[in-house]
This record gives C-alpha cells, structure tokens and sequence, in this order.
C-alpha cells in the first residue's frame, strides 16, 4: 500500500485521534447509562476497571496492527483469511463505523435542537454537519490528524474548567458509601463503562498510517489516558453535584449539571454553552474519523476510489441517522452498537493475531 509523505501521521496525531474518536457521545450519557446499571453511587469504580479494560484490549489490538505494517485491517483480514472470507469481515467493519457514524450525527442533532437551534428541521442540521465533515475528510488522514491537534488542547481546558466550577454544588456524600453493597453492583457497570472507551479499534487502522507503527501500543496508551481521566472526573463531579437519584432521571444528565449553577456578576453567568461547544467539536471528531474509516474500508476491500467511497455513503449515512425516531430508540442503537464492536473486534482480534502468530511460525 502506497502512501505519499503526507499521508502520514506522528505517534502524538494517532493519540490525538484515538482520544477524540473517544470523547464523543459518551460525555453526556456515560453517567445515567452506569448509574441505571450499577445502581449506586460506586459508578466511578466501575469506570475505573471499565477504562482499564478498554486500555488492555486496545493494546492487544495495537499489538496485532503492528505486525502487519503499512496495513489496514480491511488489508491484512483479506491477506490471513482469504478474500472472500476477509472482504465479509471487511464489510462487517465498514456496516459498523458508518453505523457509528450515524449515530453520532443524529446525538448531535438531538441535542443541539433541544439546547441550541429549537425548531430547526433535524435533517438541516444533520446534512450542515455532514457536509462541514465531508470538506475535511477528502484531504486526506493527515489534515484530519491536524485539525484533531487543535481540538483537543481546547476541549480539556474548557471542560476541566467547567467541571472544577461545578464543584460549588459537589457533595461528597452524593458519593458513599463505598462499596455499600459489596463489589457486585460496580462490576455489573463495568461493560457499560467499557462501552464508552470504545475508539480504541481505530488503532487497526491508524497504525497503517503512522510514520513509526513500532510505537502504536504507546500511541494506544496515551490517547486512551485523557478520555479515562475526563470520563472518571465526568462521572464523580455529575454523581457528586446531582446524586444517583438524580442522575438516572435525567436524559443528559452531564448537561444538566452544567446548566444547575451560575456565577452571577461575572461575564459569562452561564457555562453550558462553552460545554456545548466543545462537545459538538469532539462529536465532529467522532464522526469524521468513523466515516472516513467506512470509506477507506469500501476503498480498499472493493478497490475502488477514495473519492467515490465518500460519496456513495453520504446518503446511506444521512438515512441510517434518520431510524431511531426518538431519544429512548436512539439509546438502544448506541447500546446495540456498542455490544457488536466490543464482541466483533475483539472476538477478530483475538483470531487474526493467531492467525497471524500461526503463519509466522509455518514460514519459520
């Protein structure tokens, strides 16, 4: 597989994207999706084993793609499964990042009608963002790569800061008793917290792409880092302002924290439009990289042209976001979404690095 020089990224620009593909929806939802499971204010352990998990699958997922360099996993599927066999793996890929895709798109939409634009038709934000996405991605990985470098710096400052005020309404007592029901309660949460790490699968195709692909498992490490710490702090601020009772009433609860308190006399009293901002931008990010992904995947399993692949699922993205026809529906398509990566991904992982590991050992 050819590459031109600046289709290439750094270890820090694979981190870059791996924390911004992660830091989409699951901001606002992650603490009423594991209060609902755990049922008790130990959810932040939950998050604690549920990232830890995430970091030790994605690391086993950047040690499979180093071993193939400068191959995607649409390429060395085909390569250790056979054609037929890696193109229906391959397109398995490709349904489930545009599926992704689609789903993000449509949260975005969700939320900016309810908070920002109310009254304005779905579609008209939902095809504005597409196309805003689409400009971006026909340059290539690279500038995506740049343009993530941006983004990120600015939703940490802006987030940590906005989460730091919420401490005013924080009580510490919203937060025990630790374990007051035994450790059983956090581990029923720990796959719906593993669910909101998911991004890390993108390292199977990152790592075709890096300059140094001996350093994927680093670049997995560091960009799966930040979106632990802001999904821990995320968790213990909202679960500390609001309570278990509160939280699970609430359909984005993270929001509703942000908008609860204000600092009168100041020049911005409220704050939930610099959280809004910020998550539209990570949500940006999400989508981007998951709908290239699907693309590149048409690419190179049909061998057809990048351009064309970008088109053709402009379309099927914009229909598939239209599905879910309200908000409990959208919840299930995430959660439906999320079950098929963890077992798909990881249940393939596990295959191609024995397959791979196999054939090394038969060319020995």
């Amino acid at each position: 597989m050819k590459k031109m020089s600046n289709d290439r990224i750094t270890t820090v620009q694979t981190a870059v994207i791996i924390s911004n593909f992660m830091l989409g929806s699951g901001i606002l939802t992650l603490p009423r999706a594991s209060v609902e499971k755990v049922g008790t204010p130990d959810v932040w352990i939950s998050v604690l084993i549920g990232g830890t998990v995430a970091l030790l699958v994605g690391v086993f997922m950047a040690a499979l793609a180093k071993l193939h360099i400068n191959q995607t996993v649409y390429q060395f599927t085909q390569k250790l499964l056979g054609k037929w066999v890696g193109g229906i793996i391959g397109i398995a890929f490709v349904i489930y990042f545009f599926m992704t895709a689609a789903y993000q798109v449509r949260v975005l939409s969700e939320v900016t009608e309810f908070f920002l634009l109310e009254g304005t038709p779905p579609w008209v934000i939902v095809m504005v963002f597409i196309w805003v996405s689409f400009y971006l991605m026909t340059s290539g990985i690279n500038p995506i790569a740049r343009l993530f470098e941006v983004i990120l710096p600015i939703t940490i400052v802006i987030y940590v800061l906005v989460m730091l005020m919420s401490l005013r309404i924080f009580e510490i007592d919203h937060l025990r008793p630790v374990l007051g029901q035994g450790i059983m309660p956090p581990l029923r949460g720990v796959q719906t917290t593993s669910l909101s790490f998911l991004g890390v699968e993108i390292i199977l195709i990152l790592t075709a792409f890096m300059d140094n692909p001996k350093k994927s498992v680093k670049a997995v490490v560091y960009g799966t880092a930040i979106p632990f710490f802001i999904y821990l702090l995320t968790v213990i601020i909202v679960v500390g302002g609001l309570s278990i009772d509160v939280v699970i009433t609430r359909t984005w609860p993270t929001l509703d924290l942000v908008r609860s308190f204000e600092l009168s006399g100041q020049i911005f009293e409220r704050f939930e439009s610099f959280f809004l901002v910020i998550w539209i931008m990570q949500i940006y990010s999400s989508f981007v990289i998951t709908y290239y992904a699907a693309a590149l995947g048409l690419s190179q399993v049909f061998k057809a042209k990048m351009m064309k692949c970008l088109y053709f699922l402009l379309p099927i993205v914009f229909l598939v976001s239209t599905l879910p026809k309200n908000t409990s529906a959208l919840f299930v398509y995430g959660s439906l979404l999320g079950n098929t990566a963890l077992y798909l991904f990881l249940s393939m992982t596990i295959i191609l690095f024995g397959m791979t590991k196999w054939k090394k050992r038969s060319v020995k």
